[in-house]
């Protein structure tokens, strides 16, 4: 099996003009995750529900909630279960990754079935970045609404990105691959942090603009799915279909013939375990790596001491520094090639994050020190971890396996967080707790070594690229 152009599409120059318009995908959804997902979300949801909490409990004659733990003491419904305000969003990001879990597979089966993958990024992204603004009606007479606008739209952020990585194999060859992932993360993290700036600036400038902090969340909501929708375009006029349909079903059947490709495949996967070998190693140090950039946050409140305006500078420092850290990934794989430097990524996460466990309580330019280097090799090692996997996906069934990749990754994402939550438990310090994520980068070193990825591409019947 080989891998797969439409006939018309040998040139290089139209190739590049596809590659150029599809790392714009990565700049336009990259400001879901990180301004919508970790930052403003996160904050204004459990905000607007302890609002809420109190305004009952003082209506119901109780005593409403108040004091410094009173996300930990007031509860509130959801569908008839009660939760602490402290964990709710804890519990809907579980909640909606499972979601997620369920139909990305099936979701990347349509798209490889039916081929129409440019008309579903475009359903995908639309909705989500929808979703994503109707997030502005949220306050706290109606904060449940909230709920099932997040779910719609972290479905479609997921399904949109599937189907994304899927053009990746299509619009370039063996040895353009490292190249164009890594400016399409670049690019994702430049575009991230440039949408996050402005939107911590009108958050910081609240007062001077005439409204509340709970607005300014409310207008980097609309700013995201704004910027979400409008970049969308760009990729969406310059990709192309380059595969005839694998059947000619319409409508509900669709559906149906997606769950026989998806049943297909997951025997299919068994005949290519080295791909298999090569993921499992990717869904250790990738969880590694999601972990590190969801507690650096809170090691550095807890641990080290530092307010609000260090950890926003320091969150705007890790997504600039990761657009250089992308680019320069992709120009040494070109030299050595994408095995080795993951290799030698992992290497620096196992050398920064040593240095976050050093740094003294109130050091701000080391932790700045440990956030650029969070930043160098953050972007990178997850560009060239896409470019290599697209390299061992058999041609045809892109989106299937991008889906998987994607389910893999969220499936094993909360045994990191677990091990730092049981280590600090355990020591009632949190530097143990970072030191011991070392663990999945040394795993991951290690069995990337044993991952024979010529033998793996060779398997699947693409082509292989000069360097590995």
């Amino acid at each position: 099996m080989s891998e797969v152009v439409d006939s018309d599409a040998g040139t290089a120059e139209r190739r590049r003009k596809e590659q150029r318009g599809w790392v714009w995908y990565d700049w336009a959804n990259s400001v879901f995750p990180t301004s919508v997902v970790t930052v403003f979300l996160s904050l204004y949801l459990p905000a607007v529900a302890m609002d809420a909490a109190k305004a009952d409990t003082a209506r119901n004659g109780l005593n409403p909630c108040a004091g410094d733990n009173a996300f930990d003491h007031c509860d509130v419904s959801v569908a008839g279960l009660q939760f602490p305000i402290g964990s709710l969003w804890g519990y809907l990001l579980s909640f909606a990754t499972v979601i997620q879990v369920i139909i990305l597979p099936i979701m990347g089966a349509i798209a490889d079935r039916t081929q129409n993958k440019k008309r579903m990024l475009a359903g995908f992204a639309f909705s989500g970045s929808f979703a994503t603004v109707l997030l502005w009606f949220i306050s706290s007479s109606n904060w449940q609404l909230a709920i099932p606008l997040f779910i719609i739209a972290n479905v479609c952020y997921g399904a949109s990105v599937v189907v994304y990585y899927a053009f990746l194999p299509e619009i370039a060859t063996a040895d353009e691959r490292d190249g164009v992932s890594s400016r399409g993360w670049a690019f994702g993290y430049l575009g991230g942090g440039l949408c996050l700036a402005v939107q911590l600036a009108i958050s910081q400038l609240h007062d001077s603009l005439g409204i509340t902090q709970g607005d300014a969340a409310r207008i980097a909501f609309v700013i995201s799915g704004v910027w979400w929708a409008a970049f969308t375009t760009i990729p969406l006029r310059r990709l192309r279909k380059h595969q005839p349909p694998h059947g000619h079903e319409h409508g509900a059947s669709v559906v149906t013939a997606g769950f026989k490709e998806l049943g297909a495949t997951f025997k299919a996967t068994l005949a290519f375990p080295l791909t298999l070998a090569f993921l499992g190693t990717y869904l250790i140090y990738t969880d590694g790596i999601s972990t590190v950039a969801n507690v650096a946050g809170n090691y550095g409140k807890l641990e080290l001491k530092f307010d609000q305006t260090v950890l926003i500078g320091t969150i705007l420092i890790v997504q600039f520094v990761a657009f250089i850290g992308g680019m320069l990934h992709g120009l040494i794989a070109k030299r050595v090639g994408a095995k080795k430097t993951i290799m030698g990524s992992l290497l620096v996460w196992i050398v920064v994050i040593t240095a976050a466990y050093f740094v003294r309580a109130g050091d701000q330019m080391g932790f700045y020190l440990v956030a650029a280097g969070i930043g160098i090799v953050l972007g990178g090692t997850n560009a060239l971890s896409r470019s290599l996997f697209s390299q061992m996906v058999p041609a045809g069934r892109e989106a299937q396996y991008f889906s998987l990749y994607e389910v893999g990754e969220r499936s094993t994402s909360w045994l990191g967080p677990l091990l730092f939550g049981i280590v600090g438990q355990a020591t009632g310090s949190l530097r143990p707790a970072i030191i011991s994520l070392i663990i999945f980068f040394v795993i991951g070193f290690v069995l990337m070594i044993f991952v024979p990825v010529r033998r793996a591409i060779k398997a699947v019947g693409n082509p292989e690229p000069a360097l590995v």
